[in-house]
């Protein structure tokens, strides 16, 4: 795991040197082991080096082979590297390593080699006869690659806050996604906060040279599922389901540094501890526990700790914890997000303890319909009769039901009876918003610039007229997930959260054989009539029942009380300085916080907390 930086452009003297130093230095964190940089015409490559695998020299990077022609920076891990070195056997490799074994595969098969690759990666490689540089992302964008281009070059790294280092891209707030942050606590697509920078698709591979620039994908999360999977009966299904689960973690398992696993005590962290322990005797496992007893998880991760008997590190946050680490939290922030200072406390409590290599239960949720908006969404298959009334009549309806029930899930309601269908996109646009498009109109002086942006990507790969629509309905749901949720929250929070600390975080869930194993299988199997059915019986009896039948949590902080107390200073004080933006209403930002200082029940915490952490985000990073 490393940080990648790179140049494309002719710059004069050592100015692109320097740029490529500069940006480095801005990745130090993702990798205190090594530093190179290469530079060949128009080319200047960067790397930080996190040493997983081959701990040696002989593995840093930059890398070039023998003949001087390619050069590779690459951030991530190929976890099946050892079976495709011997597919490459007749090379006299000089290192043992995942980074040779990509660079020679890259050489001999292209853009092809990439489809045989395990793991999570964004990669640059540079042809010097050509003058050709590609950039490529792993299938589900685990790993980040963000770009910019001005008149005269292309700059890209693994973190924006490197490629404002270059000097070359200025910072300056992406007014046209506003709305979209406001609305989802994220940006979506290959856009982000600022403006100018641009994250590369997963399964992303762009081909850049002086004369021409094309982006494509080599993975489909649709048309490259298993398809097969949907004539197993449920015996044979969880069988498999099993099988690819195990050999996700095993593959994970590959490392020459200390490893973990972070544990909640919940279903997936469980998973993955169950089935790491078959391999790593005592591992290391941690939690994070609250003062207040109705967020505290340590009942049921001690009960794995004990059953499987690991290592187990047990941390108790307070709000004082919280309020010291905040500052750094928020310096570490890559792009700004209302999700992500969970995982810097876990994963710094980790590090803490010697670990380099964690791995995560992220995506079992959404993989194996853990949410509500699973059947949700299932059960309004019954419900089209809905549609036969007269929009104003639902529209009445909807505002009996918020008068009687107060609250953000009685206005959801209201907004989805209110839709003109009830095909998924209506529906999920409202799964995962936090401020409605009036509140949006409200808070924000641009308001909402372009149309819903995870409507449109749901409706691009599942609507009707488009493959996806084809898939089992919960499957489609899990699809809306991914793309929507996944990609631009959790996986964002996890890479920049973690690698702040150079713990490198890996995901088992999210390993593509399973992933496409997991999409065909048909709703019958999947549907969630107990907590992930499917999940929870393919594992058989490696999870206790207490562990199956607890009540649901996720791991969150207190977030609602710190606000109103230890916190508050902090959120009003970010509050009246991002009212003072020109992109924002400072007066509507005022009422919402007041209003959330009442306790009204229209304005929750989560509807504050972003715009908190963008001002702070803003000011650490001195954007415009």
């Amino acid at each position: 795991m490393c940080g990648i930086n790179g140049i494309y452009g002719l710059l004069p003297g050592n100015d692109g040197a320097a740029r490529i130093d500069q940006m480095n230095r801005e990745l130090a964190h993702r990798g205190p082991d090594a530093e190179g940089s290469f530079h060949k015409g128009p080319i200047h490559l960067g790397h930080r080096r996190l040493s997983i695998i081959d701990l040696s020299a002989s593995a840093n990077q930059p890398m070039t082979d023998p003949s001087g022609r390619y050069t590779l920076v690459f951030n991530g891990e190929i976890y099946n590297y050892k079976q495709l070195r011997k597919s490459l056997s007749d090379y006299n490799f000089i290192s043992d390593g995942d980074t040779e074994v990509l660079l020679v595969g890259l050489i001999r098969y292209g853009r092809k080699f990439l489809k045989e690759c395990n793991g999570m990666f964004a990669i640059a490689l540079w042809d010097s006869h050509k003058e050709e540089l590609l950039l490529a992302r792993d299938r589900l964008g685990i790993k980040p690659l963000y770009y910019a281009r001005t008149n005269e070059n292309l700059v890209f790294s693994s973190e924006i806050r490197a490629i404002l280092k270059s000097g070359l891209i200025p910072g300056e707030l992406n007014e046209n996604v506003v709305g979209d942050y406001l609305r989802y606590q994220t940006v979506h697509g290959t856009n982000t906060i600022l403006k100018g920078i641009f994250i590369l698709p997963p399964a992303g591979v762009m081909h850049f040279s002086d004369s021409d620039i094309q982006i494509s994908t080599f993975w489909n999360l649709v048309s490259d599922m298993e398809s097969g999977v949907s004539s197993l009966n449920y015996d044979d299904t969880k069988i498999l389901i099993r099988e690819r689960l195990e050999k996700a973690v095993e593959r994970r398992l590959i490392a020459d540094v200390p490893m973990g696993a972070f544990l909640s005590g919940g279903i997936d962290s469980s998973a993955i501890v169950a089935l790491a322990s078959k391999h790593v005797d005592r591992l290391k496992t941690f939690t994070v526990t609250f003062q207040e007893d109705e967020y505290s998880e340590a009942h049921y991760a001690n009960l794995i700790a004990e059953k499987y008997n690991t290592d187990h590190t047990e941390v108790k946050l307070t709000p004082q914890t919280l309020l010291d680490d905040l500052p750094a939290a928020i310096k570490a922030m890559d792009h700004p997000t209302g999700d992500g200072i969970n995982t810097y406390i876990v994963s710094k409590m980790a590090k803490s303890q010697g670990i380099t290599v964690v791995l995560s239960g992220l995506g079992g949720d959404e993989l194996f319909a853990g949410y509500p908006i699973f059947k949700q969404f299932y059960a309004l298959g019954n419900k089209g009769w809905l549609m036969s009334f007269p929009k104003f009549s639902r529209a009445l309806g909807g505002s009996m039901l918020k008068m009687a029930r107060p609250g953000v899930a009685s206005s959801k309601i209201k907004q989805i009876i209110t839709e003109d269908y009830l095909d998924l996109e209506n529906v999920y646009q409202y799964s995962r918003e936090l401020n409605s498009r009036k509140e949006i109109e409200k808070l924000s002086r641009k308001g909402l610039r372009a149309r819903n942006a995870v409507f449109n990507l749901v409706k691009e790969g599942v609507g009707f007229g488009n493959p996806g629509y084809n898939l089992p309905k919960l499957s489609r749901v899990s699809y809306a997930e991914l793309v929507t949720y996944i990609q631009p929250v959790l996986l964002r929070d996890s890479d920049q959260m973690s690698m702040a600390h150079a713990l490198e975080l890996r995901v088992p869930f999210l390993d593509h054989e399973l992933v496409g194993a997991v999409m065909a299988v048909p709703d019958k199997f999947k549907y969630p009539a107990s907590p992930k059915k499917l999940l929870v019986e393919s594992m058989g009896d490696l999870l206790p029942t207490e562990i199956v039948n607890r009540p649901k949590m996720g791991f969150s902080f207190p977030w609602d009380s710190w606000m109103r107390n230890e916190l508050k200073d902090f959120c009003g004080d970010n509050l009246v300085m991002l009212g003072k933006h020109e992109a924002f209403n400072g007066e509507a930002i005022s009422k919402s916080w007041n209003a959330f200082l009442k306790n009204d029940p229209d304005v929750t915490w989560m509807k504050i907390w972003p715009m908190c952490v963008l001002q702070a985000w803003m000011i650490e990073n001195g954007i415009k």
